[in-house]
């Protein structure tokens, strides 16, 4: 593995961090507060810097099955960010989410963690 494949794999720990405890505290309160908001921010960040990394670094085409669905997922995880900006927005942060932004958190993340998963066992297969 060259180093900026390495690099985005680092990373991509970051991002998995990041969003795993955005996610949870959210799914756990229902709520979505600041420390929300920060977290699925710099899981953002983390994802995008890693999918960066990943492109540059890569030998093959970035468009494949693994590339496809992970960008389906990084996609996911912005509207997911998106849409949690805007309900604190409008509703602030002691206001329960709605079950359709509680459900699409739900799936944008297992969506995420399963591109993460394939990722990963791609690499270790190799």
């Amino acid at each position: 593995m060259n180093t900026i494949l390495a690099i985005g794999a680092g990373i991509v720990i970051f991002a998995l961090i990041f969003y795993t405890i955005g996610i949870y505290t959210e799914q756990r309160n229902q709520i979505i507060t600041k420390k929300v908001l920060v977290f699925l921010s710099l899981g953002l960040l983390f994802d995008v810097t890693a999918t960066a990394c990943m492109l540059v670094g890569s030998s093959n085409s970035p468009f494949t099955f693994h590339g496809f669905i992970g960008y389906a997922a990084l996609l996911a995880m912005s509207i997911e960010t998106i849409l949690a900006f805007q309900f604190y927005n409008k509703y602030g942060a002691n206001i329960s989410v709605s079950k359709n932004l509680h459900l699409y958190s739900r799936f944008a993340y297992i969506l995420w963690i399963l591109v993460f998963i394939t990722g990963s066992l791609m690499v270790s297969l190799k």
